[in-house]
């Protein structure tokens, strides 16, 4: 059994006992979300949502919050003398899937 869910702009397939990284949702460890934008729920016969798949729910628990490793964004312009470096780190959320409701 598997679902596709939506969060955080992006799209992830999901099964139970699946541990994913995504966009910080700003709970805490030990916390239990819900994602209610289900778009496609398999349980041996697929159901496909018109957008999202109606009283569908997939529940999570909370694992960690970080930060990734940090990605070097780096600007240059040739001839001019112009170049700028600046870093980045996505904040993550890690969370353990728990339960498909469907």
């Amino acid at each position: 059994m598997y679902a596709i869910i939506a969060t955080g702009g992006k799209q992830y397939k999901v099964s139970e006992g699946d541990i994913i990284t995504i966009e910080k949702l700003g709970a805490a460890a030990g916390e239990s979300v819900t994602f209610d934008q289900v778009l496609v729920v398999n349980n041996g016969e697929l159901k496909v949502g018109n957008p999202t798949v109606a009283n569908a729910t997939v529940t999570a628990s909370v694992i960690k919050e970080g930060r990734a490793k940090k990605v070097i964004v780096y600007k240059y312009k040739r001839k001019t003398g112009y170049h700028k470096k600046n870093g980045h780190r996505q904040s993550f959320t890690q969370v353990k899937i728990e339960k498909i409701n469907a």
